[in-house]
């Protein structure tokens, strides 16, 4: 049920990306330099048919479309924290799923709000955020509860394919169902997607409960598997944030540096890429729509099949947990960068572009089995909070990359400026690996605990 909606709300965060495309007009997102050497030729016929149907409903220009896509995040930010600390007290089974169903609700009303206003739209983007922003620190807060830390590579990537299978449906499906002229084409996008969120709550709300112990189904032997790793899983007790501690930790610090780079490249691909493949590929929109899911697909399948990886070497005592988490990272990061950095040469070879693509966002799934679940390892019990804050670092770069993007891009759709993105996210992605390679540990931090069994053990 987990990975169900993770699935569902990565289909509402992602299908404005491939709906924009058919949403505006080709006004909005003509270049500014018709130089051949700085942009790609059209295929035959794109003036007379692919041309014409990329003639949307909206005037918006690229820093419009900017601020549209990056409006999520502002939402997104700003229930990170809250979103894991509510889990903690509450429970994950209430919070997330208000969290996926509240913002299934919201997209399906996006169109009506798009035809009000671009303000009302943008409005219903920054709530769906809101809502979004405390589901990824409820699924840390619920691992760190039902699963030790040796089965948390296998068992996360499974539950975060979710996060893949959501992209691929969005933007294969949404490329799809915006060529066409089902429900209005693009607004049908929106309504299918955010009505799948609505009934994904009632089996959740049914099944789904907060803890091993309270669970009425489990058997007991997993029960006893799960208690019998105390020390690193989440306990029932609810433990005070020890700010100070945090704060002074270099663990903690190592999270929030890798968040920012790997969140930065990652969403720059995640919320750009159908605008790429449209404007600099000339893809039409279901040969976009198709063409920007691939690379996510790729991205599932090296998810899983090194999640398994891992859990095997662990399992046979090959490689320590740590060994794990820093060579995972260094795959979802290391190569991306260099993938990136290739892209800046590969320039109108569509088929080199897809390919070099998929290494990137392909090698990203590595990430969680990595430094993506190292918040479990080094305070189970504050799993949550701790996702909150990190995450929040990471959505701000939401904010930032479309908003950089359609900055450089802005009535300058060429090759030279597209690699000045990619740059950007290659720099960046060097820089936070390299920190999270020399200081990264997945050791429990004494503040994990309750400071009265803090005290105790220094006696």
């Amino acid at each position: 049920m987990m990975f169900l909606g993770i699935t569902q709300i990565y289909m509402t965060r992602v299908c404005l990306s491939i709906a924009i495309v058919a949403m505006v007009s080709s006004n909005g997102t003509a270049a500014n330099n018709n130089s051949s050497t700085k942009i790609c030729p059209y295929p035959a016929g794109w003036n007379d048919t692919l041309g014409e149907a990329q003639q949307g409903e909206f005037d918006w220009d690229q820093t419009t479309q900017g601020l549209i896509l990056s409006s999520f995040f502002y939402g997104y930010v700003g229930t990170n924290f809250v979103g894991g600390r509510a889990a903690e007290y509450l429970g994950g089974r209430l919070v997330f799923g208000l969290g996926v169903v509240l913002s299934s609700l919201l997209t399906v009303v996006s169109p009506l709000c798009a035809y009000v206003s671009k303000e009302l739209f943008i409005a219903n983007r920054v709530l769906q955020g809101l809502a979004q922003g405390v589901t990824f620190p409820t699924i840390h807060m619920m691992m760190a509860t039902w699963v030790p830390p040796r089965d948390r590579a296998r068992i996360g990537t499974v539950v975060f394919s979710g996060v893949m299978i959501g992209t691929v449906v969005a933007m294969s499906g949404g490329g799809w169902l915006s060529n066409s002229e089902f429900l209005g084409g693009w607004p049908s996008v929106f309504y299918i997607f955010g009505g799948l969120g609505v009934l994904w709550g009632v089996p959740w709300f049914l099944l789904v409960h907060d803890r091993p112990e309270h669970h009425p189904r489990i058997s007991q032997a997993e029960r006893s598997y799960i208690m019998r790793h105390q020390s690193t899983v989440k306990r029932e007790e609810k433990i005070d944030i020890p700010w100070l501690d945090i704060l002074k930790s270099v663990p903690f610090w190592t999270l929030m540096v890798a968040a920012l780079g790997y969140n930065y490249g990652f969403y720059t691909l995640l919320t750009e890429l159908p605008t790429y493949l449209s404007n600099i590929q000339h893809l039409d929109m279901a040969s976009s729509g198709f063409m920007s899911a691939l690379p996510y697909l790729v991205m599932m399948v090296a998810t899983i099949l090194w999640g398994q990886l891992m859990h095997l070497l662990l399992s046979t005592d090959k490689v320590s947990v740590l060994v794990v988490r820093k060579l995972s990272t260094a795959v979802c990061m290391y190569v991306p960068m260099a993938a990136l950095i290739a892209m800046c040469f590969v320039d109108c070879d569509a088929t080199l572009v897809l390919a070099v693509l998929c290494v990137a966002v392909g090698a990203s799934g590595t990430n969680y089995s990595g430094v993506s679940i190292s918040e479990q390892d080094i305070a189970p019990n504050l799993a949550g909070t701790l996702k909150g804050i990190t995450n929040t670092v990471g959505a701000a770069t939401g904010i930032v990359a479309p908003v950089v993007t359609g900055a450089i891009t802005q009535g300058n759709q060429t090759l030279t400026a597209w690699r000045i993105v990619f740059l950007i996210s290659a720099v960046l992605y060097f820089v936070v690996t390299s920190v999270y390679m020399a200081f990264g540990t997945d050791k429990v931090q004494p503040w994990n605990f309750p400071r009265k069994e803090k005290d105790s053990t220094r006696h």
